[in-house]
């Protein structure tokens, strides 16, 4: 999923995120409003990582939602047949 999507889905994805990193507050999640840099200060900030790590597991997180996308596509496909 590209940032721009992340972006535009972010009130549905914050109970994602929530489940991945948990000290993220929910006042953190609505500052953060989908800026992915910001995103990855966040979880720096909150679990003493640092940047590169941190931006690793975002970018892990993103792939994961490309993954969950194409299953549940595929669930849709298969019960329409």
């Amino acid at each position: 999923m590209n940032w721009e999507q992340v972006q535009g889905q972010w009130k549905q994805l914050k109970g994602k995120l929530k489940m991945k990193w948990g000290k993220l507050t929910d006042d953190d999640l609505d500052f953060i409003a989908g800026k992915k840099d910001v995103l990855v200060g966040k979880i720096q900030e909150r679990y003493g990582l640092q940047k590169e790590e941190a931006m690793r597991q975002v970018e892990e997180w993103n792939s994961s939602l490309d993954s969950e996308s194409v299953a549940e596509r595929d669930r849709k496909i298969g019960k329409a047949s």
